[in-house]
């Protein structure tokens, strides 16, 4: 099968199309012929080097699966060859899905919502699992509270958006101006132009000082330290972001407020919660950009990039006639 395989750390130039034996499901497990996966922050963090004792080199990456089962191993009871699936590959355990064929235990293996196509459901796996745990299990996000999410015209972020409405809360958001309509389209009911104002003063002035409940930081910098200056009492923080430099949580203590770090957990369950969310017409992933398997340099440079120009993700066409 052909796959793209990092040989070195380094800039997105560091893979290499190569062949390399398909993979054979062992019990419990499930073959998967991949039609898309997309990119997120990771894959580039991964790529760059961030966590060299986690990923043996040469190595095959990628997080995001949507594809066709072609064969299962012994004791496989919930797939059968030919069903449309999805799921996001065990991170750092074990192949991952910039590859023709990826296997992964069926526990973790969800079937693709049928109104999705497997570019959209490739762009939604890991950042909708990532959202639903860091919104809903940890956050704890309750109708008619308030949430900022910062980024929200990204990746995680436009998911975010339609997931918290879903919740019946209200969204505050962070984006440029050129994406405020985009935002706003997914349910965004303050849009806040990072460039022309302070969020937290834009904040305090739309809730009347009071603050949101839920920061949800998908961008790093300062914002853990500037978030209890945006928060309500009693408020949560919950970050995606691994920041290195210290940070001066002092300002927390006065709000009662409560942090939450996710690195995002793989089960079936988030699936079919994110599933029947999709199958209400309350969440759809927008896929802002398309590359082939071969242009996977392309697509992390283009992530990469301050000023991308992207919407939504950036997914990988496998299956070559998903290429428009």
């Amino acid at each position: 099968m052909k796959a793209m395989v990092l040989k070195s750390f380094g800039g997105s130039g560091s893979f290499e199309l190569c062949d390399v034996p398909k993979p054979v499901p062992q019990a419990g497990q499930v073959l998967v012929r991949v039609h898309a996966t997309s990119i997120n922050p990771l894959d580039y963090q991964v790529r760059r080097g961030d966590y060299p004792d986690l990923v043996q080199l040469p190595a095959i990456t990628g997080h995001d699966v949507s594809g066709v089962v072609e064969d299962v191993g012994p004791g496989v009871t919930a797939f059968a060859p030919g069903d449309e699936v999805w799921y996001t590959p065990q991170i750092f355990d074990g192949q991952g899905s910039y590859a023709e064929y990826h296997v992964a235990a069926e526990t973790i293996i969800g079937k693709k919502p049928p109104s999705l196509s497997h570019l959209e459901a490739a762009s939604l796996s890991l950042v909708g699992g990532t959202v639903w745990e860091a919104l809903i299990v940890r956050a704890a996000l309750r109708v008619g509270e308030s949430v900022l999410i910062h980024g929200g015209a990204g990746g995680v972020g436009h998911v975010a958006i339609q997931l918290a409405k879903a919740m019946g809360a209200r969204v505050f958001t962070t984006v440029r101006e050129t994406n405020a309509e985009f935002v706003r389209s997914l349910g965004a009911d303050v849009v806040i132009d990072y460039e022309k104002e302070d969020y937290v003063d834009a904040i305090l002035l739309e809730t009347g000082g009071r603050g949101v409940d839920v920061v949800f930081d998908t961008i790093g910098g300062n914002t853990l330290s500037r978030s209890p200056d945006a928060l309500a009492q009693l408020g949560r923080v919950v970050s995606i972001v691994d920041i290195a430099q210290p940070q001066n949580l002092v300002q927390a203590w006065g709000k009662n407020a409560s942090y939450h770090f996710v690195f995002t957990r793989q089960n079936r369950g988030k699936l079919d919660e994110l599933s029947a969310l999709v199958a209400r017409g309350q969440l759809r992933p927008h896929v802002g950009a398309v590359y082939s398997l071969a242009d996977i340099a392309l697509a992390h440079a283009r992530l990469e990039s301050l000023n991308n120009g992207v919407q939504g993700k950036i997914a990988i066409a496998v299956e070559p006639s998903l290429i428009a």
